[in-house]
């Protein structure tokens, strides 16, 4: 069972239109990819391309 975000996160970033970026957490220097824009894990947005 994978547990990214409580419901009210996940709303509070469709009503604003807020992309969300799901990625392993945990895995060494993941956090400091996704902060330089890197393309790890997976972007959920409405946008159809990845930003």
């Amino acid at each position: 069972d994978l547990k990214v975000a409580d419901a009210t996160a996940i709303t509070l970033c469709r009503d604003n239109r807020l992309p969300i970026l799901v990625f392993e957490l945990l895995a060494e220097g993941n956090i400091a990819r996704a902060v330089k824009g890197e393309k790890i894990g997976t972007l959920v947005s409405d946008q159809g391309t990845r930003a």
